[in-house]
């Protein structure tokens, strides 16, 4: 695109890319740069793994593939409250006539189980030597005076015992290399025998927020608090990646281009502001001059003025200025980015069904992104399998609304070949904020 920047400056943007085509420009072109590190067309990710400790591995991504390093649990272990006994010694054991057994020394482990014995046990303890099934408190009369108790249920052998290994065997594979950990995961690693594990590195992102118009506080007229660089930098780390915020860099083609320089050592530049095709917005000229722009101008609402780039082999992303375009670009591109950079894939967000409130319009070849507030319905008026809540797109829906999109629960996507959606329609709500 070298050459064309007064083209696109006099004419706007006549021709809109495709969401899903522009993100597979930006990774085509990061695959030709970055070839002699792949194979088979796979995406080469960031190099390199940190060992941490298990507790701070929440929402990192694995390095190597797990297996358990030893059994879980470790020892036979009584699955109720009861009594640990020999199973022959119960059978034949009813409520009219049950086994008497004696009662012998100890609890749980500290306990040995000899023919004719029983031994308490809690739930989780140990089974004593000798015992192979329990039987449970409710099945039992004890007389502790006489040192007997009354088994009025036979029990099987192993009947309410969790044998080695019931939850995880020794060597039973946990994870593959490439699955990002979760709290639930962080237990079972824990309780599989791990304290440290191997993780891939966290992709560096350098966020730089432009524009002369822009102050850290107490805005002046014409003046506007910098708020899209802090909120594009904590997504990325929410995201899985280490992110950098800079200070803010002035609408100046120099002074741009030495902050895109400078963070070319991290693995992704995102510039904020300065993308679109008016005078001041001077980003795409200044990353086609140090590279190449692969893609101007999305079919995507709100935010159409994004600006996909590579210099040298990293991408540089130049989201609009508008706090909503900003960020809607962002989950569109840069949560892509990282995951082709971290070598997984992109999950899906977590959605909510609901009945669409008011109609959503939309132009055909655009994206739209429809902020909603979700209310729940009246359970007694609902039919079976009807949506339990309604979603109420916000009045307020310009792109440099930031309220609009921090105050929704989330978005309605209308898809490209849609010219809107209708009130009434069901609709899945995508709860984006909610996806690391």
């Amino acid at each position: 695109m070298k050459g064309a920047d007064r083209e696109r400056t006099e004419a706007g943007f006549k021709v809109r890319t495709p969401v899903d085509e522009a993100r597979r420009i930006l990774r085509d072109a990061l695959e030709q740069r970055r070839d002699g590190d792949t194979a088979d067309g796979e995406f080469a990710p960031v190099t390199g793994t940190d060992r941490i400790a298990v507790e701070r591995a929440d929402g990192r991504v694995l390095a190597t593939a797990i297996a358990s390093a030893r059994n879980v649990p470790h020892y036979r272990r009584a699955a109720m409250d009861g009594y640990a006994v020999r199973a022959e010694d119960t059978f034949g054991a009813t409520e009219p006539s049950p086994a008497v057994l004696r009662l012998g020394d100890g609890v749980g482990g500290e306990a040995s189980v000899e023919p004719g014995t029983a031994a308490r046990v809690h739930t989780g303890s140990a089974l004593p030597d000798g015992a192979d099934a329990v039987v449970m408190i409710e099945h039992v009369e004890e007389f502790e005076a006489a040192g007997e108790l009354e088994v009025e249920d036979a029990v099987a052998e192993g009947e309410n015992v969790a044998p080695v290994g019931e939850d995880v065997a020794e060597g039973q594979p946990l994870y593959e290399a490439g699955h990002r950990l979760r709290p639930s995961d962080l237990g079972l690693l824990r309780s599989a025998g791990y304290d440290r594990v191997a993780v891939a590195k966290r992709p560096t992102v350098g966020v730089i927020p432009t524009g002369e118009e822009l102050v850290d506080a107490d805005p002046g007229p014409g003046e506007v608090v910098e708020t899209n660089g802090l909120t594009v930098s904590r997504l990325a780390d929410r995201w899985g990646a280490k992110a950098t915020y800079r200070d803010v860099v002035t609408d100046d083609p120099e002074s741009l281009r030495v902050a895109i320089q400078r963070d070319l050592t991290k693995d992704v530049v995102v510039t904020t502001g300065g993308s679109s095709v008016g005078e001041r917005d001077l980003l795409p000229e200044v990353i086609d001059d140090l590279g190449e722009v692969v893609v101007h101008g999305v079919g995507l609402k709100p935010g159409h003025p994004v600006c996909l780039g590579i210099v040298e082999e990293t991408p540089v992303i130049a989201l609009p200025g508008y706090p909503v375009a900003c960020i809607v670009n962002a989950v569109q591109f840069l949560r892509p980015t990282l995951r082709w950079l971290e070598g997984t894939t992109l999950d899906p967000h977590p959605t909510t069904r609901a009945v669409l409130d008011r109609k959503i319009p939309s132009e055909p070849g655009t994206r739209t992104f429809a902020r909603v507030q979700l209310e729940a319905r009246d359970p007694d008026a609902l039919e079976a399998d009807e949506p339990e809540y309604r979603a109420i797109p916000t009045r307020a829906s310009g792109s440099g609304v930031l309220s609009s999109v921090a105050l929704a629960d989330g978005w309605v996507v209308v898809d490209d070949d849609r010219e809107g959606i209708p009130a009434g329609e069901t609709v899945a709500v995508e709860r984006w904020e909610g996806t690391p």
